[in-house]
C-alpha cells in the first residue's frame, strides 16, 4: 500500500451529479410531503427539516471519507461484519427494534432511528473487497477462495430476509456475486450458486402470500385498482399526468393522499407529475452518469481492493436506483426501497453519501 499516492483530484463529475441529485431530492421532498406533514404533524416543513439535518450529516461524512486513505478501511472489514450481526440481532429486542409496515427494519437510539440494512450493505461490500483481495490467489477455489464470503453473505442476507426485507436481501446477494466475479471467480461456480438459489427464491415467493400478490398485481394492476393495484395505478397516473413538462413544482395532485408515502418510495412519481418527462429524463441521466463514473473509478483503481470496493459501492447505488425506478414505472413488482439521494430517509441518504465519499477517495489515488 505504501506505493499508492494521492496524486489526483477527486472525480469532479461524480461530485457534481451527486450534489445535483440531493438538491433535486431536497426540493421534491418538500413539495411531496408538505401537505402530508401538515396533516400529521401540523408543520408543513417537518420532513424537510429532518432531511436537511441528515443531508448535513451525510455531506460531513462524505467529506471525511474523502480524507481518510481508502485502503485503511480494510481494518474495519471483520469488525464491520461483527457489528452488522449485532445490529441485525438487536432489532428484535423489545423497545429497541422499530416495527413499521409489518416489518422490523429499524433500530431506535432514542432521538432517532436508522435502517440497519443500509449499514449492512456497506459493511458487506467492505468485507468482500478486503477478503477477496486477501485470497486473490485462491479465488477460483470454493473452499479457500469464496466459501467464507458466501457464508457471510448468506448469514447477513438470512437475517435481513426475516425482517422481512426481500429487496435488501436480493441486493446483498447480487453485489456479492458481482464482486466475486470481478475478483476472478469462476463463472461455473457462480452459475451453480445462482441455480441453487433459484428454488429458494421461488419458495420464498410462494411461502408468503403478500409476495405472490405483488407479482400478480404487477402482471395486471388494473384488475383491482382500488386495493392491491392501488399504489402502482396511482403511480402510473402520476407519470401520465405530467406530460412533457409537468404541471409545475408544487402543483401535483397525486401527492394529495393518492400516492402512499409520496416523499419516500414514490418520489419519482411526484417528479414525473410535476416536472414531466423532461425532469424524469434528467434524473435518469444523473444516475447514468453517476454509475458510469463509479465503474470507471473501479476500473482505474490502483489495486484490487480499490477496484472491488468501488465496484461494490457503485453496484449498491445502481441496484437501489434501478429497483425503485423500475418498480414505480410498473416494470418490475413494487419493492419498498428508497431511491438513493432523492427519497426521504436519513439512513439511505447518509449511507449513499458515505459511498460517494469513498468513491471520490479512490478516484484520487494512483500507483
Amino acid at each position: 500500500m505504501n506505493k499508492l499516492s494521492r496524486g489526483k483530484k477527486p472525480d469532479l463529475i461524480l461530485l457534481l451529479v451527486t450534489l445535483a441529485l440531493v438538491t433535486v431530492g431536497t426540493v421534491m421532498i418538500y413539495s411531496s410531503s408538505s401537505i402530508l406533514a401538515t396533516e400529521r404533524y401540523q408543520d408543513g416543513q417537518y420532513f424537510l427539516k429532518k432531511q436537511i439535518v441528515f443531508l448535513a450529516l451525510g455531506l460531513l461524512l462524505m467529506i471525511l471519507m474523502t480524507r481518510i486513505p481508502y485502503y485503511l478501511l480494510r481494518k474495519l472489514a471483520w469488525p464491520g461484519i461483527a457489528v452488522s450481526v449485532l445490529l441485525l440481532g438487536a432489532i428484535w429486542i423489545p423497545n429497541v427494534g422499530v416495527r413499521a409496515g409489518g416489518a422490523v427494519r429499524w433500530l431506535s437510539l432514542g432521538v432517532f432511528s436508522f435502517q440497519v440494512s443500509e449499514v449492512v450493505k456497506i459493511a458487506l461490500i467492505l468485507f468482500l473487497a478486503h477478503f477477496l483481495t486477501q485470497r486473490a490467489d485462491y479465488i477460483k477455489e470454493i473452499r479457500k477462495g469464496i466459501l467464507i464470503p458466501l457464508l457471510v453473505t448468506v448469514l447477513l442476507a438470512g437475517m435481513i430476509v426475516i425482517q422481512p426485507d426481500f429487496g435488501a436481501m436480493a441486493i446483498l446477494v447480487i453485489i456479492a456475486l458481482l464482486m466475486i466475479y470481478m475478483a476472478g471467480g469462476r463463472i461455473v461456480h457462480l452459475a451453480g450458486l445462482a441455480a441453487l438459489s433459484l428454488p429458494v427464491a421461488i419458495w420464498m415467493l410462494v411461502h408468503k402470500s403478500y409476495r405472490l400478490a405483488r407479482v400478480m398485481t404487477f402482471l395486471d394492476p388494473w384488475q383491482d385498482p382500488s386495493h392491491s393495484g392501488f399504489q402502482i395505478v396511482q403511480s402510473l397516473i402520476a407519470f401520465g399526468s405530467g406530460g412533457p413538462f409537468g404541471v409545475g413544482i408544487g402543483d401535483g395532485l397525486q401527492k394529495l393522499f393518492y400516492l402512499p408515502e409520496p416523499h419516500t418510495d414514490f418520489i419519482l412519481s411526484v417528479i414525473a407529475e410535476e416536472g414531466g418527462f423532461v425532469a424524469v429524463a434528467l434524473v435518469l441521466l444523473f444516475y447514468i452518469v453517476l454509475i458510469i463514473r463509479g465503474f470507471q473509478i473501479s476500473v482505474k483503481a490502483p489495486e484490487l481492493f480499490g477496484n472491488l470496493l468501488a465496484a461494490g459501492l457503485t453496484a449498491m447505488l445502481a441496484l437501489g436506483a434501478f429497483i425503485n425506478i423500475a418498480g414505480v414505472m410498473g416494470l418490475i413488482p413494487l419493492k419498498g426501497l428508497a431511491l438513493p439521494f432523492l427519497s426521504y430517509g436519513g439512513t439511505s441518504l447518509v449511507m449513499s453519501l458515505v459511498a460517494v465519499g469513498i468513491l471520490l477517495n479512490i478516484s484520487a489515488y494512483e500507483r
